[in-house]
């Protein structure tokens, strides 16, 4: 997953946070009213640092800047020229994302909260100035003035995307209207940002009477968890606790209790927040001339409409549909060898039971895995590769970060620097709670380099060897692909065509890709190693490989409903609607896994703020994904000449073409349904 760039200079920050939200509710089904406004406890702040008020310093400066230059460029006279607009124009662009990027990712990962809060208002700040340069007509009627007919083809597309993106924005609406859009967005920052903070903040657990309740998980887990001064043993929603223990424990009951606890995540808090998400960007599509908000935030995509994605969806269910309720029926098989009298699995039942068949039926012990990706091993070997496959070297250098946990790397391409990275890959408190590539800047050829963090919450980091789940390991590979995308692409002539700015349903086919490295044993032998520097069995991959082959179908289709729940809170007007019952509703329809009394996904379903309408684009990426990787397939995955090429097809090109044509332009042909077909029928 990566948190997005600024996109356009519409002030649309988007990003996407964790995945899913404790208290029962006043009432499960009553609907809360869209519009009602989220209740806010009047609470006392802590005094700033020293840290924060400095960084508020910086950003007062860096604001300063930027509306001293935004004010110059609109009483800009004289001839509409390159040299006069775009080039201004690029360089307030460049002003606005490193201080939204570097705002929205202080927010969500610096130690202090006061410093934290700062940064929060900082990107409210940048987001509203980046909202009035979006609606800005003196500056739409220069760059439209502008005639850029002899000009290259890079900077065609963006005057193109630009003009497209002010329109987008509203810039043609008149003043009232334009005021009305101004104070919807900037509202609409605000509820992102409580959103994700209530999520993020929002850290529950378990405690289990006695050790008992951790039979079944590996030793390492039940060495970290001790009881407490009360004698029992807590388990939080934070992942390195979650996954294991949804994976490993033998304890149903407790495993359901987890399991509700962390699909309460944000609740109660996030109800009327996301009634406010939701009734607030209907109101802004319709004030820009859309029916509703998923007609409007699919029209710049590759799909682009609202039907298409509601058609996308439903030919993925179906595709998946035979092969799920084959992987179900199996799924239940296996449960009743425990519980006999078992008719169907729950959805906190799915990861262990899916665990214990694929002991039986392939003789795959996920444990026996882990014991290859300690942490260190696992980092290095995902740079040693990338580094290889893509002609690169990093160095690790001593660069101040927001904790002292956090490492910082140049990127070189041979003797050129490319960009720079942080590393901020474990769990702390008041941190992220998923996995993303956060950007911090968007590089910009002779201008400026990029640079990015990845956020992750792995296993490690504390004095222990920190062993990782095979499934970690291929979150690693998928966010370094985002990183890798961000750092390559970001060397074009301008920022609204570099890095990461391309069609947002195609940014995770890139990382999306290079998640298949994380499967192969040649890929595997060179890092995965045990504490006695054994590399990883290849008849232990084979067995993994084979394992992965089942419960395709399964995640498709549960796919396809976490996709149509952010298709369908948006694709309507939101007044009075009860997105538990909708939410519920779609489940049923889409996932064979039967929704759970007194949990609330969407609470903590952090799309719903980043991606919102748009989270099929997950699966349209890997539609692609799999046919892009179909050439590493026929090469062999360490070839230099296809990754050099998809280096510079796909990657360096950033969002200077359709994502279609750089395809096209790696693949020798258009990219088709035909080997996400055949990978979903394969095993």
């Amino acid at each position: 997953m990566k948190l997005r760039p600024l996109l356009s200079l519409c002030g649309l920050t988007l990003a996407c946070a964790g995945t899913t939200a404790s208290a029962p509710p006043p009432s499960a089904a009553a609907p809360a009213l869209a519009g009602a406004a989220p209740k806010r406890d009047v609470v006392t702040q802590p005094e700033k640092t020293p840290a924060a008020l400095a960084y508020e310093k910086r950003c007062s400066d860096d604001l300063a800047s930027a509306r001293k230059l935004f004010a110059d460029f609109e009483g800009l006279t004289g001839e509409r020229k390159i040299a006069t607009v775009l080039e201004p124009l690029d360089r307030l662009s460049m002003l606005l994302d490193g201080g939204v990027n570097g705002a929205g990712l202080l927010r969500n990962v610096h130690p202090d909260p006061t410093l934290r809060a700062a940064a929060e208002g900082c990107e409210q700040e940048f987001s509203k100035l980046a909202t009035d340069v979006g609606l800005s007509r003196p500056i739409f009627e220069a760059v439209s003035k502008v005639d850029v007919r002899e000009a290259d083809a890079p900077t065609r597309r963006w005057v193109e995307l630009t003009l497209r993106d002010f329109r987008r924005a509203g810039v043609d609406k008149d003043e009232p209207t334009r005021q009305r859009i101004r104070a919807l967005r900037d509202e609409l920052v605000k509820i992102g940002q409580e959103f994700e903070k209530n999520v993020r903040e929002n850290v529950r657990s378990i405690r289990l009477a006695s050790a008992e309740g951790l039979a079944g998980l590996p030793q390492d887990y039940r060495d970290a968890h001790g009881p407490g001064a009360d004698g029992k043993i807590a388990i939080t929603t934070d992942y390195p606790d979650y996954i294991p223990f949804m994976t490993y424990a033998k304890d149903d009951a407790a495993r359901l209790a987890l399991y509700r606890e962390f699909r309460k995540r944000g609740y109660p808090a996030n109800g009327p927040v996301l009634n406010q998400l939701l009734a607030k960007r209907y109101d802004l599509a319709k004030l820009l001339g859309y029916d509703n908000w998923a007609v409007y935030i699919t029209e710049d995509k590759m799909i682009k409409t609202a039907k298409a994605a509601h058609a996308f969806i439903d030919k993925i269910a179906k595709a998946a549909e035979k092969r799920a309720r084959k992987d179900y029926d199996e799924l239940v098989q296996e449960l009743r060898k425990e519980q006999p009298a078992a008719t169907g699995v729950g959805d906190w039942q799915k990861a262990y039971i899916d665990e214990q068949l694929k002991r039986t039926k392939y003789a795959f012990d996920s444990q026996e895995v882990r014991r290859y990706f300690p942490y260190d091993h696992v980092k290095n070997g995902i740079l040693g590769i990338t580094a290889r496959l893509f002609g690169l070297t990093y160095r690790k250098v001593d660069r101040a970060a927001w904790d002292t946990s956090v490492e910082a790397y140049d990127v070189y391409g041979g003797s050129d620097l490319v960009g720079s990275f942080f590393l901020d890959m474990h769990p702390r408190d008041g941190k992220y709670k998923h996995a993303a590539t956060f950007p911090i800047r968007t590089g910009v050829a002779g201008k400026q380099l990029p640079e990015a963090a990845l956020v992750c919450n792995f296993p490690g980091g504390d004095g222990t060897p920190g062993l990782m789940e095979h499934g970690d390991v291929v979150t690693f590979f998928h966010e370094f692909g985002h990183l890798l995308h961000h750092l390559l692409g970001g060397r074009q002539k301008w920022l609204g065509i570099s890095g990461l700015n391309v069609e947002w349903d195609f940014v995770e086919a890139p990382s999306q890709m290079l998640e298949e490295w994380a499967w192969d044993g040649v890929v595997l032998e060179s890092f995965a190693r045990n504490d006695r520097g054994e590399p990883i069995p290849d008849d232990l991959v084979k067995r993994m490989r084979a394992a992965r082959d089942f419960g395709k179908g399964l995640q498709a289709r549960h796919q396809m409903f976490y996709a149509a729940v952010s298709l369908e809170f948006y694709d309507r007007d939101p007044k009075g609607i009860d997105t538990t019952g909708l939410m519920r509703q779609l489940q049923k329809e889409y996932s064979p896994f039967a929704y759970v009394d007194d949990t609330f996904m969407q609470y903590a379903f952090g799309h719903l703020d980043g991606y919102s309408a748009i989270y099929y684009t997950y699966m349209w990426s890997l539609v692609i994904a799999k046919d892009l990787f179909s050439v590493f397939q026929k090469k062999g995955l360490l070839d230099p000449e296809p990754a050099a090429r998809y280096r510079k097809y796909v990657l360096e090109t950033g969002g200077s073409k359709e994502a279609a044509v750089m395809v096209k332009e790696f693949l020798g042909r258009d990219y088709s349904f035909d080997a996400f077909a055949s990978w979903l029928d394969a095993g």
